[in-house]
């Protein structure tokens, strides 16, 4: 008697996302989403971040996130890294690759966002902003395009942004420049079959806001509420889905219609 060989399982894509750091942050929203569409996840935090910042680390919360991607049915790697550092975002790559093969979206969530306006930006904050948000954002880019071997229509870049600037400079001036250098991409690396887009989503509320800032925001928008994580995630899985490969080279204000 002959038998026949056991269908081969495909491979789910790999999605590589950085900034995902808290279990309420729209990097962990954005991870649960793919996972649920068929993703593998690797994804990016670093703790020093969270430990400058009012809200603290999180406990437990790298742990949490896995367990819940495989919950979904993604095989996933935490990986810690200072993006300051110029070699980090290479590194990143190949422990990605190594431990899940390669990879075929990269999702951008990291930040670094430390108020200060115009005349008392010193030149230190100045230039981790830049670092973090524009240099590690063409490193992270120009390493997926190197190694990129997907099929050609498959490959997608997404980046989130922001347009605050007042009494935010570094923050707004560096995510400026990540928006022209992710823009770039979808012209060159079309080559490539590669999309490249900009996502600014607005207000979202992970726990960093006063109920000031709140309430000012939420009345702002025509729905009288504030984005979510999910509301972010569910664009961002349209974006990396292949109905979403049409939209390429754009910057998508994802707000609510914040006024």
């Amino acid at each position: 008697m002959t038998t026949t060989p056991a269908q081969e399982i495909p491979r789910r894509p790999l999605a590589l996302i950085t900034g995902v750091g808290r279990t309420v942050g729209i990097g962990a929203g954005i991870a649960r989403r793919l996972a649920s569409s068929g993703w593998d996840i690797a994804f990016t935090y670093w703790t020093p971040y969270d430990l400058r910042m009012e809200w603290g680390v999180e406990q437990g919360a790298t742990e949490a996130i896995t367990a819940e991607l495989t919950k979904r049915g993604a095989a996933s790697v935490a990986i810690e890294a200072d993006l300051t550092d110029p070699d980090a975002p290479g590194r990143v790559l190949d422990e990605a690759e190594s431990r899940l093969g390669p990879v075929t979206a990269l999702v951008m969530c990291h930040a670094e966002s430390v108020d200060s306006g115009l005349l008392d930006t010193s030149l230190e904050s100045f230039d981790r902003h830049f670092a973090v948000n524009a240099r590690a954002s063409w490193l992270l880019i120009r390493a997926f395009g190197l190694r990129f071997r997907s099929a050609p229509g498959t490959g997608r870049i997404i980046a989130l942004t922001s347009d605050h600037t007042v009494g935010n400079l570094p923050y707004g001036a560096s995510k400026g420049a990540l928006d022209r250098i992710t823009l770039a991409a979808a012209r060159e690396l079309a080559h490539l079959g590669v999309t490249a887009n900009v996502v600014n989503p607005g207000p979202v509320d992970t726990g960093w806001m006063s109920p000031e800032a709140k309430q000012s925001l939420a009345s702002a928008t025509p729905a009288g509420r504030l984005g979510t994580p999910q509301d972010t995630a569910h664009l961002v899985d349209f974006l990396c889905s292949p109905q979403g490969r049409w939209i390429n080279g754009q910057l998508l204000m994802s707000n609510g219609g914040l006024a």
